[in-house]
């Protein structure tokens, strides 16, 4: 009994330890001080209204909602199929090829954030817009394959074939029989991927131009010269943002196991 309580104070310990500047950040986005202080003084909700009166913000929320949308869309089409072959089919070099997919999620932010911008600002010479699409692309690939790829390693593929034996042809076998299958995986794996491109901010802060701007790199540029609860406001409706999306995530994957 008492190991069990010491197991759950440091439990709490921790959770406490966690969640602590989480607590303080959305506290401080309420306050009436002109400075992010803690303890606050008197309530206000204008600092919420302050996110939505500065057009740098919203124009960098549009340019990366529509960069995040658009690349984890193109990591769909690629990964996808991808991810299907790499479980499918056992061919050599598959380890290696697997490997090299997810290589972006193994090595650091700011070592791809990087590399990326001496491949495609320095190497390509892209344009800033279609350079934040590609980095943005490649680092959502990853999560694309590696979830899929979990979901088809547990299906089935006996009713492929099955699908086969009955003539239809492998291209239709798989849109009709295989993806309605991982329908669940590839919701996740979309809602993972637009999650980390839309809050990346190495990707977003080496690509980001003049007067293109994604919002992470927008938001760090702002507190250099300003240190006021407009910060934490932003940041708490990104934390709901991106609660609610994992929210969505775990009700599809709870109701596909429900169904299974």
């Amino acid at each position: 009994m008492r190991k069990q309580k010491g197991l759950a104070l440091f439990a709490l310990l921790v959770f406490l330890f966690l969640f602590f500047p989480l607590f303080i950040i959305v506290v401080t986005s309420f306050g009436e001080n002109p400075t992010i202080q803690f303890p606050i003084q008197g309530f206000t909700l204008d600092w919420y209204a302050n996110v939505f009166r500065i057009s740098g913000f919203i124009n960098s929320f549009w340019l990366s909602l529509r960069v995040s949308l658009l690349a984890t869309i193109l990591a769909l089409v690629i990964g996808v199929p991808a991810a299907y072959g790499l479980s499918r089919y056992n061919f050599k070099g598959r380890t290696v090829l697997k490997g090299f997919f997810l290589s972006p999620t193994i090595i650091p932010g700011v070592v791809v954030g990087f590399s990326l911008f001496q491949f495609i600002v320095i190497k390509l010479q892209l344009p800033i817009f279609q350079g934040l699409l590609l980095g943005h692309f490649l680092i959502s690939l990853p999560y694309i394959i590696r979830v899929v790829g979990s979901s088809l390693e547990q299906l089935d593929f006996s009713i492929e074939e099955a699908a086969w034996t009955l003539g239809s042809t492998r291209l239709t076998a798989f849109f009709k029989v295989v993806l309605p299958n991982i329908s669940s995986g590839i919701f996740a794996s979309f809602m993972l991927a637009f999650i980390n491109s839309f809050n990346n901010i190495p990707v977003s802060q080496f690509l980001s131009g003049p007067g293109i701007t994604a919002l992470p790199t927008n938001l760090m540029s702002y507190i250099e010269y300003n240190y006021d609860p407009t910060v934490s406001a932003l940041s708490v409706l990104l934390m709901l943002g991106t609660i609610l999306m994992m929210f969505l995530i775990e009700k599809t994957l709870g109701l596909a196991s429900f169904s299974y």
